[in-house]
């Protein structure tokens, strides 16, 4: 993987967070209903984790050469709480299979420092994977 690939590969990555980040920040909001306290909190409670993980890539990006993108993915929509968890989940599949393909990617090139980091970020998306499926197990219809 040459440099060029591997910024472009982390744009779409930062590109993904800036969609998490206004996933999150939106379903909060719509969040409705009995559990909406500890919906919206929990919704929230992940925003700081995925501006963290956005700035970094950001900051990789330039240290790489490049310029950090700034447009977001499109945020999959959804009417009810249970729709929001479950793109929420399908956002987070996406993301740890992503970042897991990125390590790869970064060891190849040769960085191993971020190799290391996206494997953080693997573990940190699969906590708000494995978090959101046991969330929807016994989640009324």
């Amino acid at each position: 993987m040459d440099k060029q690939a591997l910024i472009d590969a982390l744009n779409e990555d930062l590109a993904g967070e800036l969609s998490a980040i206004a996933q999150y920040i939106t379903y909060a909001a719509k969040a409705t209903g009995p559990y909406r306290p500890q919906l919206a909190a929990f919704f929230l409670a992940e925003v700081a984790d995925e501006q963290g993980h956005a700035q970094f890539l950001a900051n990789k990006v330039v240290a790489l050469g490049g310029e950090p993108e700034t447009e977001a993915r499109p945020v999959e929509g959804a009417g009810s709480n249970r729709e929001m968890l479950q793109a929420i989940l399908k956002a987070e599949k996406q993301a740890v299979a992503d970042y897991t393909e990125r390590a790869r990617q970064a060891d190849e090139f040769g960085d191993k420092g971020l190799a290391v980091q996206l494997e953080d970020i693997v573990a940190d998306e699969s906590g708000h994977m494995e978090e959101t499926e046991r969330m929807l197990r016994d989640w009324p219809l």
